[in-house]
């Protein structure tokens, strides 16, 4: 019989849809039935007084001459037998082929700790913490001072008892070098200070009996707070505030840690995952190709209409864009990684391909919410934080409520001197014979032959002029002894003996004093003493909302593990099943029982299994990385310890 064609249209509802029916033998065809070879179709029971779908047949527009030469072209293309198509290429853009860099989870981690530019600005912040709690402690290191100093003084003198000349001026030369030692208390806000000061001074006084002379001086002061500033002063506070910020810079570290860890877990598995789908999405296309073939030999044979080459090729097509998609997906985890691991963007590890060698784990115990809940409780660094915030807070409080105290300070001084030097001679009396033969006998020569100098000489002249007008005769100056001059022996010397002057402790000062201040209002530290309670109460009202938090983001995070856990148990069941699925359908369609539509049905449906597996997996273990986030034992399970030095 000749073939029929025919066009019909299928009213469904609103929508119309027109099919075009290839041409088949007439002997096929039975009533309104369409069997195909080795299939007896078993026909729909229709229900009594129901009524049947309305099949009519429609007469189409004619069509034109170019319409009816592009159709017969399409038709006759797919009479002409093809050849397997290439598989796509699987090249990425800025990755060679043939690098590849296998890459376990903890050298990942590993990687990310210690090339990661975060990281390394967290690490900074420690030391720029440990730096400045250094510096502040510096203010209790003992401090050395010296001072030397050379004065020259002419001074004028308006008293006759200055010893000045008779020009009325005083020449003073002096040669100082001061010493002393100045160090603060840690406890009880004191501090001390040791002097050692010395001089050497020569006059031309008439009444100084000793030039030069040296003076020594060796004492130390205490000065001791006994209310304000006695147990907390600006420097404690200062210090014990930086060391809560240390520990909080520390704890900021921790947490940055943590999250780089988590980044670097959760872009680990995405790899993982992007490379399995791929190689999933690989799998399918390859059964693709191989229904291809089949149905290029099934064609040759002459076992099924060309027609069925254009249902192959449609589905090849799709699974290779499904495969590039992938592919797309690997390149985007995998840079993600390479950010979190390497610093430099020109390191040659950029260039290669990263192979995660582990495969997502499971495990089939539920979760303990009361375990978790109290690992967050005690480590989550965020918190810990702000107990160091309100303890800095408490310093704060202490501290201001110090200064409202009056100040009240002792001081004591207690120190020793030593004096020594020589005589005072006139420098014209080292000149004479007189000089030489009395100093042999102890005795010295007093100056009264410079009248511009010596008031005594003008005195002793006065007296001889008198003497030689009453016809007596003139006398001399008496020779001067130190007894006469009234000058101890130990006070004749040099330096040395001013040394053993100081340290023999004969001369000394000993004073002791209060300081007293009492502010009338002191509005000021009152006002900053409310403050800080303000402050304080603030911080525990954060501290409670930040557990209240806290145990939010735990209870979900435990319960997004459990809930990955039960996904990943459907989700083998339902792989298991469309496995056997598939196995049956490829079954019936060896023997021409099934069709390839539904083929590719059960071969997308396993594909969609496994990837659902594999994302149930990944989610899996991006959830027990984010619980171990929420509950801060990243650290710990991952066996990175953070040591911390003391300053």
């Amino acid at each position: 019989m000749p073939s029929i064609s025919k066009s019909i249209i299928v009213v469904l509802g609103a929508w119309a849809l027109t099919i075009t029916l290839a041409p088949v033998n007439a002997q096929t065809l039975t009533g309104s039935n369409i069997t195909r070879p080795g299939f007896t179709p078993t026909p729909s029971p229709t229900p009594n007084g129901s009524p049947t779908p309305v099949i009519t047949t429609t007469k189409t527009a004619p069509q034109t001459d170019s319409e009816k030469k592009a159709g017969n072209s399409k038709l006759s293309s797919l009479k002409d037998s093809r050849s397997l198509p290439p598989l796509p290429s699987m090249e990425r853009t800025g990755v060679a082929s043939e690098g590849t860099l296998p890459l376990s989870l903890n050298e990942a981690i590993r990687l990310a700790l210690a090339n990661n530019n975060d990281i390394e600005i967290a690490k900074d912040d420690v030391r720029f913490a440990e730096a400045t709690l250094r510096a502040l402690g510096g203010v209790y290191d003992p401090l050395f001072s010296f001072a030397p100093q050379i004065s020259h003084r002419v001074t004028p003198s308006a008293s006759a008892l200055s010893g000045a000349n008779l020009s009325g001026t005083l020449t003073t030369n002096d040669y100082d070098f001061n010493q002393s030692v100045t160090k603060l208390f840690t406890k009880g806000g004191g501090q001390y200070q040791i002097f050692f000061n010395n001089a050497r001074e020569t006059s031309n006084s008439t009444n100084a009996q000793l030039s030069p002379f040296y003076a020594s001086s060796l004492g130390i002061q205490f000065t001791q707070p006994l209310l304000r500033n006695r147990s907390i002063d600006f420097n404690r506070r200062s210090i014990r505030v930086q060391r809560k910020i240390l520990a909080q810079s520390d704890a900021d570290f921790r947490r940055f840690a943590t999250n780089v860890i988590y980044s670097v877990q959760h872009a680990y598995w995405e790899l993982a995952y992007a490379l399995h789908d791929e190689q999933n999405r690989l799998a399918n296309l390859n059964q693709a190709r191989d229904l291809f073939r089949q149905t290029e030999e099934r064609i040759s044979a002459g076992a099924v209409a060309p027609l069925s080459r254009a249902e192959v090729a449609t589905e090849l097509s799709n699974r290779e864009a499904e495969l590039l998609a992938s592919s797309q997906s690997v390149t985007i985890a995998e840079n993600n990684l390479k950010e979190l691991i390497l610093r430099d963007p020109q390191k040659p590890e950029w260039f290669v391909r990263l192979i995660p060698i582990e495969q997502p784990t499971f495990d089939e115990g539920p979760m303990v919410l009361k375990d978790s809940l109290a690992e967050a409780r005690t480590s989550r660094p965020d918190l810990y934080r702000l107990r160091l915030q309100k303890e800095i807070a408490d310093i704060d409080v202490q501290y201001f409520k110090n200064q409202t105290r009056a100040r009240i300070d002792i001081q004591a001084t207690i120190a020793s001197t030593g004096l020594a030097g020589s005589l005072n001679i006139p420098s014209e009396s080292l000149k004479s014979s007189a000089f030489l033969s009395a100093t042999a006998l102890g005795q010295i020569p007093q100056n009264v032959s410079d009248l511009q100098e010596s008031p005594a000489a003008v005195l002793l002249d006065q007296i001889n002029k008198g003497r030689i007008t009453q016809q007596f005769a003139s006398i001399s100056a008496p020779m001067a002894t130190s007894q006469t001059l009234q000058v101890p022996d130990h006070f004749i010397g040099g330096y040395g003996q001013a040394l053993q002057n100081l340290f023999s402790f004969n001369t000394r000062t000993i004073v002791v004093g209060l300081t007293i201040e009492i502010p009338y209002h002191n509005t000021k530290a009152r006002a900053e003493l409310a403050g800080a309670r303000i402050l304080r109460e603030q911080l525990d009202s954060r501290i409670h909302a930040r557990e209240q938090a806290i145990e939010v983001e735990v209870r979900d995070a435990t319960q997004t593990v459990e809930t990955a856990r039960r996904r990943i148990m459907a989700a083998r069941a339902l792989r298991q099943n469309a496995e056997l699925q598939l196995e049956g359908e490829q079954r019936l369609y060896e023997f021409a029982h099934s069709t390839t539509f539904l083929l590719f049905q059960r071969e997308n449906q396993l594909a969609a299994a496994r990837t659902l597996e594999l994302r149930a997996e990944t989610d899996w273990n991006n959830a027990v990385a984010d619980l171990q986030r929420a509950t801060s034992t990243t650290l710990q399970v991952n066996n990175v310890t953070v040591i911390a030095k003391g300053p």
